[in-house]
């Protein structure tokens, strides 16, 4: 974006009036990749994106080994903890537990459709009950002072139509939701994978643009098929933030443009050369504290993505795992 597209005060220029910046752009919550090593990656490129955690379930956090699932390196604030669960006493125990250790927002997953998830009557399957959702909610809000936000579809299943989705936001805002992030694709409970779940449905911008005509006073969150600067753009000029997923994980190095062209950050850009260097030393760091160098590195492996050399670059990194590693990308949650 050129400095003449730019406002006074330095805002890229497809901020609209009373817009929040808190949810701008953010990096969606992927199960097996946004984990704590990703995000310092991301880190790294961005300063002002939000990051998200995988999904971790109210039982893992209850039962489960907590430092595990929740250590973070400060460097990753702007910072949310997603929680996938449907009891509201659980849910409330584990939004204390995520602002205990540090995080600036509690996500609740109302947007996965693995049969995984169904089983544990979470996720997409919970659009279909709005009031239970609004339950869960107000017990977050109530057990917590950092804000609780929504993840969601439009719509599951045969519900194609708006007024599903407006008055499951509708519902859930009463409870003291004001964050919703919207996946502008149904959710198909039966008969699609998850990955279909991210290619198969129609994409519905339009009902998400409706969601801030009908809710101007909410920060509504666009997402899915997003791969591009002037998407990101054109959406800003209706909602006030975008979410990317498997595009910013496969082309890592696109987020090292986003703050200086979506936030008005001068800031010189990051290289590739000077992420490879610190996250080499950060693996090195970790091999010493008891990780692996593949947990770290698998991350990196679209960083040259495009350029010359990438391919051989990649087999370097990653060694033997290079094709395990390259099918496990294509599978990465959306």
């Amino acid at each position: 974006m050129s400095d003449s597209q730019r406002t006074e005060q330095g805002r890229p220029s497809d901020q609209h009036p009373g817009q929040n910046l808190s949810h701008r752009l953010s990096v969606a919550p992927m199960m097996d990749w946004t984990d704590r090593h990703c995000r310092k990656f991301h880190r790294l490129l961005t300063r002002h994106a939000r990051l998200y955690t995988e999904m971790v379930t109210t039982g893992a956090l209850i039962h489960g080994n907590q430092p595990r699932h929740l250590d973070f390196n400060s460097a990753e604030h702007p910072l949310a903890l997603q929680l996938g669960g449907s009891e509201s006493s659980d849910l409330a125990i584990c939004a204390k537990l995520g602002e205990k250790w540090g995080y600036d927002e509690i996500n609740l997953n109302c947007g996965c459709p693995s049969e995984r998830v169904q089983r544990g009557s979470f996720g997409a399957c919970l659009m279909a009950e709005p009031a239970l959702v609004a339950d869960c909610v107000k017990a977050m809000v109530d057990a917590t002072s950092i804000p609780v936000t929504v993840k969601h579809r439009v719509g599951i299943d045969a519900h194609e139509e708006y007024e599903f989705v407006r008055d499951f936001v509708g519902r859930v805002a009463e409870a003291g939701c004001n964050v919703f992030i919207a996946h502008a694709r149904n959710a198909i409970l039966q008969g699609l994978s998850p990955k279909e779940n991210r290619e198969v449905p129609p994409l519905k911008y339009g009902h998400v643009y409706q969601l801030k005509k009908d809710f101007p006073h909410l920060t509504i969150v666009i997402n899915g098929g997003i791969d591009s600067a002037d998407q990101i753009h054109e959406h800003l000029r209706h909602v006030d933030g975008v979410m990317i997923g498997r595009e910013a994980y496969h082309n890592p190095y696109w987020l090292a443009s986003w703050d200086r062209e979506f936030y008005g950050d001068d800031h010189e850009a990051t290289t590739r050369e000077a992420v490879e260097a610190a996250m080499i030393e950060y693996a090195n760091e970790q091999v010493a504290a008891g990780s692996t160098r593949h947990a770290v590195m698998r991350h990196m492996v679209g960083l040259y993505k495009g350029l010359s050399g990438a391919r051989a670059w990649r087999r370097k990194l990653t060694g033997a795992d290079i094709e395990r590693v390259t099918k496990m990308l294509a599978s990465a949650e959306g």
